[in-house]
């Protein structure tokens, strides 16, 4: 059976009830996520020395700790482990600008490693809020952008995980590239 196949399998029997599933299930998408990580933390200003270890492991045991998952495929797994991975770093630039503000909070294990620039910060918060407004306009195109750019999907596997057509992730694509460079460039110049 083709890893994918094997992953879909072993999400459906998780899904189940089946916490076996869940052991089975870790080696084969480790790995994948991983790739996930890095590929979230490519760009030096997304997170200057932000370990991509440490994201995956955050990210997995929020998955893990939903209790019964309603995963449809491998592709809506990847989808959930990017979102999940988007708001770790989002959570973390928050915290960040709290305790430059002097908040006074104590600093979370996850603190120690994440160690962010205070301009990666912003950056990571401004295009959080330009994605939360683009949801609020137009979710699919929000969904396509969190696939393609923060899961690593390819086209395909982003048309699988909507439901649309190739053509529809082309163009979906290019007009959120568009909205959210506008509306990063206005809140640059704000």
């Amino acid at each position: 059976m083709p890893a994918g196949e094997e992953v879909t399998r072993l999400l459906i029997e998780w899904k189940q009830g089946n916490k076996a599933a869940v052991d089975l299930l870790v080696p084969l998408v480790y790995d994948e996520m991983r790739r996930l990580a890095q590929h979230y933390l490519r760009d030096e200003r997304a997170a200057a020395t932000l370990q991509p270890t440490v994201l995956v492991h955050e990210a997995y045991l929020r998955l893990v700790a939903q209790r019964l998952p309603d995963w449809e495929s491998r592709s809506h797994f990847f989808g959930v482990a990017a979102h999940l991975m988007r708001q770790i770093l989002v959570d973390h630039a928050r915290r960040n600008r709290s305790a430059k503000r002097g908040s006074g909070a104590a600093k979370a294990p996850l603190e120690d490693a994440l160690n962010f620039a205070p301009e990666s910060s912003r950056d990571i918060l401004s295009l959080d809020d330009a994605l939360e407004t683009l949801a609020k306009v137009d979710e699919r195109k929000c969904r396509v952008i969190e696939l393609r750019f923060f899961g690593g999907l390819s086209v395909e596997e982003t048309a699988k995980a909507l439901g649309i057509s190739v053509a529809t992730v082309g163009r979906e694509q290019r007009l959120a590239e568009a909205w959210l460079h506008r509306e990063l460039s206005r809140s640059a110049t704000a």
